[in-house]
């Protein structure tokens, strides 16, 4: 059975400004997306699920989607703020939606095998695709909790200009996830890597922790699990305009309810992205020099 690679491309970045998933990154108009779906093809993937808006459909399946259509079998799903189980409403003062377990569990009607959930402004890298692939194509019940995560150095992750979220984590025996942290207000002065607090004092990180950039490995047991998660996040939070319902946590949640192993793979990539504008450029850089190494061909179709 081949897995399904599951693209979040629905956000609306708001640190970035506009719509960071159609940017070209690459030689001839390729987005760190175009980058994904390459290496997913090379690593045996099957299938490709874009999450998008309806908002963005038209320019998202013109610029991204219709170049793959002919080269792997394609499908969309919606993300929209009104999209939640039934006896919940929208707050007053919500603009986006819940988050990226609510893009998740709005896909479900489009998976029947083991997928891979990644993000559509992020940059992983062939081997990083290869590991989860391999980890996914072993799994011989698609209804077993047995999932993986790629994780990736902090060091590595960091931006030049601003703070950003990291799903720090920690990892046990065989390499096994016990625990991912959402910390917030991640940044770099000078060689020192910290995290701010509600009230703003810094305190230090390693830079070594691993952490999750959301290039996830599941079976359709999730589903499940996310159904139940979700309307429980909704009773406690629903109200709150800005509360987001995010993959990390319910993975947390689940491997601390006994629900879920995680295996943490590695990689030999780096990973890179763009949350603010002037990440841009670097982003272009590391991209031209991948081409330029030959990893990736200049013209990627």
């Amino acid at each position: 059975m081949q897995p399904t690679l599951l693209i979040m491309a629905a956000g609306m970045g708001s640190r970035y400004g506009g719509l960071k998933q159609m940017e070209a990154m690459g030689p001839n108009g390729a987005t760190l997306l175009d980058y994904s779906v390459y290496d997913a093809l090379r690593a045996g993937f099957g299938k490709v699920v874009f999450i998008i808006r309806h908002d963005i459909e038209t320019d998202f399946k013109k610029l991204v989607g219709k170049k793959w259509e002919s080269r792997i079998p394609v499908r969309y799903v919606f993300q929209e703020l009104g999209m939640v189980p039934e006896g919940f409403q929208v707050p007053e003062g919500r603009q986006k939606p819940w988050g990226t377990g609510h893009a998740v569990w709005v896909a479900q009607g489009a998976l029947q095998e083991p997928f891979a959930v990644i993000n559509a402004d992020d940059f992983y890298g062939r081997h990083s695709f290869k590991a989860l692939a391999g980890f996914l194509k072993k799994i011989r019940k698609n209804d077993a909790a047995t999932y993986a995560m790629v994780g990736f150095p902090l060091s590595k992750t960091l931006s030049e200009h601003g703070t950003v979220a990291r799903g720090v984590c920690r990892i046990g025996r065989g390499n096994r996830l016990k625990e991912v942290v959402e910390q917030t207000q991640i940044g770099k002065d000078g060689r020192k890597i910290f995290h701010l607090d509600e009230s703003g004092k810094k305190h230090p990180l390693k830079g070594t922790e691993t952490v999750s950039m959301n290039l996830w490995g599941f079976t359709t047991r999730l589903f499940e699990q996310l159904g139940r998660r979700f309307t429980a996040f909704l009773e406690e939070k629903g109200s709150d305009p800005k509360a987001e319902f995010l993959i990390p946590r319910v993975v947390d949640d689940a491997i601390a309810a006994g629900e879920a192993t995680v295996q943490v793979l590695s990689t030999q990539d780096p990973w890179f992205g763009v949350t603010h504008p002037n990440d841009k450029g670097k982003v272009q850089g590391e991209m031209e020099n991948l081409v330029r190494k030959g990893v990736y061909p200049k013209k990627l179709i």
